[in-house]
Parts: C-alpha cells; sequence; structure tokens
C-alpha cells in the first residue's frame, strides 16, 4: 500500500476517529486544530501536529477538512483575516477532501477556485456519527473530477466503510448529503413529537421506548435520539443548531426551484424553536423540551 502523507483539519467527535483510522491504514497524518491541545494529543500516539494552517498545507500531498460549515472551510483554505489559511501553501496537484455538509452550488464554486489555484478537490460530506469514525466505517457521499479520486482514492477507503462516488465534478455528493440530513432532521422532530405525546399520556417513557423499537414505526433516529431523552443526557453529539444549519441548507436548495418540502420546513421550524429557547447547544434531541405540559425523564441519581 502507498503511503500519503495526510493533513486533517479539525479534531472533533468526527474528525479525531478520522485521523485515527488514516493513521491505522499506514499514512502519515499531520493535524491541526484550533486547540492546540487536541493536536499534540492525537500526535503522540503517531503523527505531526501542526502550529499553523500554512505550515500542514505545505506538509501534505492531501487535506481532509473536518469543520462545522462552508466559513469555517472558506477560512481554513484562504484565511480569516488575522491567519493565513492552507490553499496558498499547498503543493501543484494535491487534493483538498471537504467533508462538511454545505450548500452545493457553493461546492461547485469551491472547485472551480481550487482549480485556479492548480489544486484538486473532492466533495465528500460524511455520515455515520463519531463510533464509526473512529471505526473507519462511516459513508462517504462523494464527487470529483478523476484526478482528484486518484489521490484521494485510498483515503478514503482508510476514513469509510462505504465511499459512493456520485459525478465526476463536486455538487452531487453536498446533493445527497443534504437530502440524508432531510430525513435525519424531520425523523429526529418526530421522534420528539411521539414522545412527547406519550409523556403527556402518562404512558412510561422506557417502556414506550421498548415498544417503538421493536414495530414498525421505529427509525434509527428514534431509536438512537430517545435513548438520550431518556438518560436526560442532552450532551451534543450533534447539537440543535446543526439541524437549524442542516434543514435550513435543505430549504435553499428547494426554494431555489421552488420546490415544496412541507415536512423539512416544519422540523426547521422546531429546531429553530428549540435553539432560541435556550438549547442552540445541547444535542438535537432537546428539541423534545419545545413541547409544553410534559415532565421529562431525569437523570437517575448517581450511585
Amino acid at each position: 500500500m502507498s503511503t500519503t502523507t495526510v493533513g486533517l483539519i479539525g479534531l472533533g467527535a468526527m474528525g479525531s476517529g478520522m485521523a485515527s483510522s488514516l493513521r491505522r491504514a499506514g499514512h502519515n497524518v499531520h493535524v491541526f486544530d484550533v486547540r492546540r491541545e487536541v493536536a499534540v494529543a492525537f500526535a503522540k500516539d503517531g503523527g505531526v501536529a501542526h502550529d499553523s494552517l500554512a505550515s500542514l498545507g505545505a506538509a501534505c500531498d492531501a487535506i481532509v477538512s473536518v469543520v462545522v460549515n462552508a466559513a469555517q472551510t472558506e477560512s481554513v483554505l484562504f484565511g480569516d483575516g488575522s491567519t493565513g489559511g492552507c490553499a496558498a501553501n499547498m503543493k501543484p496537484s494535491s487534493v483538498f477532501i471537504m467533508c462538511s455538509t454545505v450548500d452545493p452550488n457553493w461546492s461547485v464554486a469551491l472547485e472551480s477556485r481550487l482549480e485556479a489555484l492548480g489544486l484538486l478537490y473532492v466533495d465528500a460530506p460524511i455520515s455515520g456519527g463519531a463510533a464509526k469514525a473512529a471505526s473507519g466505517e462511516m459513508t462517504m457521499m462523494t464527487a470529483a473530477k478523476p484526478a482528484a479520486y486518484a489521490l484521494a482514492e485510498p483515503l478514503l477507503n482508510a476514513m469509510a466503510a462505504k465511499v459512493y462516488k456520485l459525478g465526476d465534478c463536486a455538487g452531487a455528493g453536498s446533493k445527497v448529503k443534504i437530502i440524508n440530513q432531510l430525513l435525519a432532521g424531520v425523523h429526529i422532530a418526530a421522534a420528539a413529537e411521539a414522545m412527547a405525546l406519550g409523556l403527556r399520556e402518562g404512558v412510561d417513557a422506557a417502556a414506550l421506548y421498548e415498544v417503538i423499537t421493536h414495530s414498525a414505526g421505529n427509525s434509527w433516529m428514534f431509536e438512537n435520539r430517545m435513548a438520550h431523552v431518556l438518560a436526560a443526557d442532552y450532551t451534543p453529539l450533534s447539537a440543535v443548531d446543526i439541524f437549524v444549519k442542516d434543514l435550513g441548507l435543505v430549504l435553499d436548495m428547494a426554494r431555489a426551484s421552488k420546490f415544496p418540502l412541507p415536512l423539512s420546513s416544519t422540523a426547521h421550524q422546531m429546531f429553530m424553536q428549540a435553539s432560541t429557547a435556550g438549547f442552540a447547544k445541547e444535542d438535537d434531541s432537546a428539541v423534545i423540551k419545545i413541547f409544553p405540559g410534559i415532565e421529562l425523564p431525569k437523570a437517575a441519581p448517581p450511585h
């Protein structure tokens, strides 16, 4: 197997697992995170921690960006006024792999901007959560030109169990990710509504969870997120504000072609309500807190 010197930017819940997967596959992994101590901790077990995006860009043949949104991706590439980005220092014909959930039109434009700098680009949003990122088993929805795939493919395969190739230029990966987020957001909102009705009607929450997860009404999101509600644990694995953003992108994409999305619109309003009620940074299951007149499960007392 050929070894690539690969940089990874953003050692959060997903990025740290992805960096570990690349290292496990034998690649030479360089990392950057705004929290310097996190990058240093990763490099203790192998790899190189960088102080700047410029030095990371200069050192690597490929860069994987795992930041929150398009604005952060812009900052990573082109700087934000106070600090420089990595694009100006990347080697010609090296590849930038973008893993954030973004407007597909922005992703298409980014491919052209990087091409003008002599750089390759992979539109590669991700799904699967932190555990699958850590085990190298997540899903990547990708679109790229053949030259970009040629360099990126071993890295994509190291990070994901399923790498879907959806187009030969940027955009299709981001479109499919946004459609996935439509379902994820609507399913979480529906799961919260169902659990809230059960609580309102005096049904035992744990019993309801048990029945639904073994019945036709179950969804992956009900099973996963309502477990957080039962445990009264709203530690953000994916925060309420992520779905304010992502369902906003869903609606933006549909609005451009005047396509109606009644369920997405309602779910977006529910997440906006949760955000403005003070739950913006809590786990997205906290959308259940918008329902009046219910008593949510309490955390079990410590033993």
